[in-house]
């Protein structure tokens, strides 16, 4: 087994205890913080089960959907069960970074009319941050809020200041309107997590979303776990161990996606032209321990790693000229991977 924590640094039985009690109070709060966000939103839980893995995992969410999925409502009640402040920002073609940042501004002391300057915080300072339609703004703001989410930082006029632990981005994107829109650069996508695409509700959640809206239902949420509990968590996430089988698995899904790799699946030079880094590989093996503690079980499988595939690599791969003409999606050519990448069997010691 292949175990998080650097050599040397291994958990006494007693941490190790500690983090399985924590692992399982984990399995209970992530039942009832799905309770109280079906409370306000109706469906979606799979998308709300990888939300949470995200935050869990300590990464952001590329959030992908059409105009009136309840995106922003599904963050401020995720936001509101976990206890953890939210702000959005709106993104349009004129936003700068100093309206995301916050700026230094001159402030003037009444009493002795001394004046100096003060930084005021901008809307980033949060713990969870809607950056509601990030393709709409230019590049130069939108690498003012990725540079945060990479660093948990913030430097204005040369200061650094530390942002809220813990931290949580999560992006939409309106897959319907391009034209006048500025693309996350294939760079900047690889900062977050997953890509999770929110689909149309089926039609008894639809039904059930019109009755709630039309009618004078109320709801409110209440907290279920708190920051510090959550950045506790985080850290026992990390300390669960990952089979030899599964880390080759993951090594093999990545590196036969790169169609200039060592060793390609044959259909991938055809259909994939710039292949998942090595971030991909970190970012599968994260949400996999969260995924395998939340089905109540304290080490990783090959079905974990399959289940978070899509999420974690749709965004990672750029198909080729030939697969867009034939309509071939992203997400068809990852099933496809996880078809033809040979599945590793766990080794008997």
């Amino acid at each position: 087994m292949i175990d998080a924590n650097a050599p040397g640094n291994a958990p006494s039985p007693e941490d190790h205890a500690q983090d399985k009690e924590r692992a399982e109070m984990l399995v209970s709060t992530f039942d009832k913080l799905t309770t109280q966000i079906g409370r306000i939103i109706v469906g979606q839980q799979e998308v709300i089960e990888q939300l949470l893995i995200a935050v869990l995992a300590r990464g952001h969410c590329l959030l992908e959907g059409v105009p009136g999925l309840a995106k922003t409502l599904m963050v401020r009640s995720l936001a509101q069960a976990m206890d953890l402040s939210f702000r959005r920002i709106q993104f349009t073609p004129d936003l700068m970074p100093a309206d995301i940042t916050g700026t230094d501004i001159i402030q003037e002391d009444k009493t002795t009319g001394h004046r100096e300057l003060v930084f005021e915080k901008g809307p980033i300072f949060t713990q969870m941050l809607l950056a509601d339609e990030i393709n709409r703004t230019p590049p130069k703001t939108q690498a003012a809020l990725l540079e945060a989410m990479q660093e948990h930082d913030v430097t204005v006029g040369g200061k650094t200041y530390h942002l809220d632990e813990p931290f949580f981005v999560l992006a939409t994107q309106n897959p319907i309107e391009q034209e006048g829109t500025y693309p996350l650069p294939e760079a900047q996508r690889d900062r977050f997590l997953f890509h999770v695409v929110v689909d149309y509700p089926d039609r008894s959640e639809e039904r059930d979303i019109i009755q709630r809206t039309t009618s004078t239902f109320e709801s409110e949420i209440d907290p279920v776990i708190s920051g510090e509990e959550i950045i506790r968590c985080q850290q026992t996430v990390r300390r669960v161990p990952v089979p030899e089988h599964v880390i080759d698995f993951v090594l093999d899904l990545v590196r036969m996606a790169r169609p200039k790799g060592e060793q390609p699946l044959p259909f991938v030079r055809e259909l994939i032209d710039w292949g998942p880094g090595p971030r991909a590989c970190q970012q599968l093996v994260l949400a996999s321990k969260v995924r395998a503690i939340l089905q109540g079980r304290y080490h990783v499988t090959v079905d974990d790693v399959e289940a978070l595939a899509l999420p974690v690599l749709r965004h990672r791969i750029v198909p080729t000229f030939n697969a867009e003409a034939e309509g071939i999606t992203v997400d068809a050519i990852i099933h496809r991977l996880l078809r033809e990448v040979p599945r590793q069997e766990a080794r008997v010691m």
